[in-house]
């Protein structure tokens, strides 16, 4: 029964019902956490074979020693296989330490201190500097703006992507608006694939947009399918080359959530031009990557063909994981109007909607009891979610079981919130 259509009388019995489950629960002192994206024990152990992967051979294929100082933008063969997952060639690409975040942080820092273009040109000389934000989205973006005192301006997310239309009425009117940031294939937390529409017109925005304007475009799950047909992501660099804007976009991505989440390789891609003068600010920070690393993951996964048959086993381990969760909101939620949610077809994140202003009660009432979710609001820049609806899950990290624990105390969760607000409001 939808929860608009219950009578008094079947709200009050639906709630006694409820709490009954929910002390039940309590009583199990459950210890569960679907908090963070993490990958559990059983990915991780897919990558294995990168100990001891070089035997002894630290020769890259120009000959390089990558046990010594020097190459400040990768190994060549890593800039080749790692560009390509990019679309873009082995000179526009560089390959750097494990973090994909440290490599954004340290974009949006050069741009905003010292200037893509000279000093002149950083965005700190601004009164103001401003950034567009999809929400629901990652809050580790948002950490960075909000470290540096850039303000975020929220845009809304459509399926198909940012809502484009407010994108660029907000680009055309506002030349302190810097750059937005874009998870385009899977997107977290929503799961989405960016449409060619939507991925041609971000590559178009800095027509629109003021001096120096940015898009970064990170794509950390850019292989990381369910299924093999999940949506394709179509290329922003080919776009970029067809209207002249590849000075403008930052493409990342990393092996984070390919092979060992804390010792992975991560890449960054632009033009020529970009490369070659973040090089010069990164000189003065580090004398190379770690070599050594980049050389075991290319040769542990040689090719896209290798990455593709990896991610395959990655994904048989976890989309049990996910379609417990989404049966299990299918069979609870689906028709009561307790909430809404997406089913992605590859990526990390469940997007949960609760009803207006539940989503914070929500997510204590599954903490009282034991199990934690990423806090409400965290989807949305300074941790503010206006309407208080979105909760991101996050399925991966926790044991099957554990999942399908979790996610049977949320519903409880969820449909003592909903049903208490229903009778709350009379």
């Amino acid at each position: 029964m939808h929860i608009d259509q219950a009578s008094e009388a079947e709200l009050k019995e639906q709630l006694n019902d409820l709490y009954e489950q929910y002390e039940q629960l309590a009583e199990r002192k459950l210890g569960l956490d679907l908090t963070r994206g993490k990958p559990g024990a059983e990915q991780v152990a897919l990558s294995n074979a990168l100990d001891g992967i070089l035997g002894g051979d630290y020769r890259a294929a120009d000959g390089t020693d990558v046990r010594n100082y020097g190459g400040l933008d990768g190994l060549a063969e890593a800039r080749e296989l790692f560009g390509a997952l990019l679309g873009v060639a082995p000179e526009e690409t560089l390959v750097g330490g494990n973090s994909s975040l440290t490599l954004m942080y340290q974009v949006i820092d050069f741009a905003m201190n010292e200037g893509l273009r000279g000093e002149d040109t950083a965005w700190a000389l601004n009164d103001q500097v401003k950034f567009l934000c999809p929400v629901p989205g990652y809050d580790r973006h948002f950490s960075i703006c909000e470290y540096m005192h850039i303000e975020m301006l929220p845009v809304p997310m459509l399926d198909s992507g940012p809502d484009m239309d407010r994108v660029e009425e907000l680009v055309r009117n506002d030349p302190d608006i810097k750059g937005i940031w874009c998870v385009p294939r899977f997107s977290n937390p929503s799961g989405c694939v960016y449409s060619d529409d939507t991925v041609e017109r971000l590559a178009k925005l800095p027509q629109l947009a003021g001096e120096h304007f940015i898009v970064m475009w990170d794509n950390a799950y850019a292989v990381h399918s369910l299924y093999d047909d999940a949506p394709a992501l179509a290329s922003i660099a080919d776009y970029c080359r067809a209207h002249d804007t590849l000075d403008h976009v930052f493409q990342f991505g990393s092996t984070s959530k390919v092979t060992f989440a804390g010792g992975g390789v991560a890449f960054v891609g632009s033009s020529e031009r970009n490369l070659s003068t973040l090089k010069a600010h990164l000189a003065f920070q580090t004398i190379g990557p770690d070599k050594v690393n980049q050389l075991r993951h290319v040769r542990f996964l040689p090719d896209r063909a290798a990455i593709e048959a990896h991610m395959a086993r990655h994904a048989a381990l976890i989309r049990p994981r996910f379609e417990a969760v989404l049966d299990t909101l299918e069979r609870e939620l689906a028709g009561t109007g307790m909430g809404h949610w997406t089913a992605p077809r590859g990526g990390y994140f469940i997007s949960f909607d609760t009803r207006p202003g539940l989503a914070r009660e929500v997510v204590d009432l599954a903490g009282n009891i034991g199990v934690k979710l990423t806090p409400a609001g965290a989807t949305h820049p300074y941790g503010r979610d206006e309407a208080d609806t979105n909760i991101r899950l996050a399925p991966t990290f926790p044991s099957s079981e554990e999942v399908q624990a979790s996610i049977d105390a949320f519903v409880v969760c969820v449909k003592l919130a909903t049903v208490k607000q229903a009778l709350a409001a009379g």
